[in-house]
């Protein structure tokens, strides 16, 4: 093979490669790996910050319920920042939401403390409700699990529409849904969450090269 051969087939394969690829993703994501709807009619997170900064509404939010016990479940909150805030907190519309109750603040700071000495704490939004609304957001989820002491052992996804986004499918569910993913469990956020944030990322990406949208990632 001449070298003019070989510069030709180099500058071929950079430029197909990247295309394939796109169009591999593409098909896959717009085909099949549109993440199901599991709940539509959730409650938005604004109407229980008393600030009123903090929305689903446009954002693609990861949400957690940090119950009255802060201490004893920290290490789910750790794995949830490892696996899933860190990896995606550089996009513009993502959040990680965690919703705790009111009597709790100093706990809140202590683990806002001990998880910002190694994390950009910037997309985390924390939220302090009664236990009342608390309990209102959680059961506008429609899940198959109950709160215990205002904790949730899952996180949660939900898109720029807020609606509950999950798996219809999955094998290890009773009925095959998966409403919530296991915090507690690294391989669950590694297998699963992580992949399905993807899939919700990538849609509205897509969505928005196809109507030649111009978005800061």
């Amino acid at each position: 093979m001449t070298n003019k051969v070989k510069k030709t087939f180099v500058l071929s394969a950079l430029f197909l490669l990247p295309l394939l690829l796109y169009i591999f993703i593409s098909s896959g994501v717009n085909n099949f790996g549109r993440l199901p709807i599991l709940s539509e009619n959730v409650i938005d997170v604004s109407e229980i910050d008393s600030a009123k900064t903090t929305t689903f509404k446009r954002n693609i939010s990861i949400v957690v319920f940090l119950g009255e016990d802060i201490k004893s479940v920290k290490g789910g909150f750790f794995n949830l920042n490892q696996k899933i805030y860190k990896p995606f907190y550089g996009f513009k519309d993502f959040q990680l939401v965690a919703i705790y109750p009111n009597d709790k603040k100093e706990d809140v700071l202590k683990l806002k403390q001990e998880i910002g000495k190694f994390t950009d704490l910037v997309k985390w939004k924390f939220i302090g409700a009664s236990a009342a609304e608390i309990e209102a957001v959680y059961e506008s989820f429609s899940t198959n699990d109950s709160l215990t002491s205002l904790y949730a052992n899952k996180a949660f996804i939900i898109d720029k529409e807020g609606k509950l986004r999950g798996r219809v499918d999955d094998k290890e569910s009773v009925d095959g849904k998966l409403y919530g993913y296991n915090m507690h469990s690294v391989a669950e956020l590694n297998n699963k969450m992580k992949d399905d944030v993807k899939v919700v990322l990538a849609e509205y990406r897509l969505a928005l090269k196809k109507n030649n949208a111009d978005r800061e990632i």
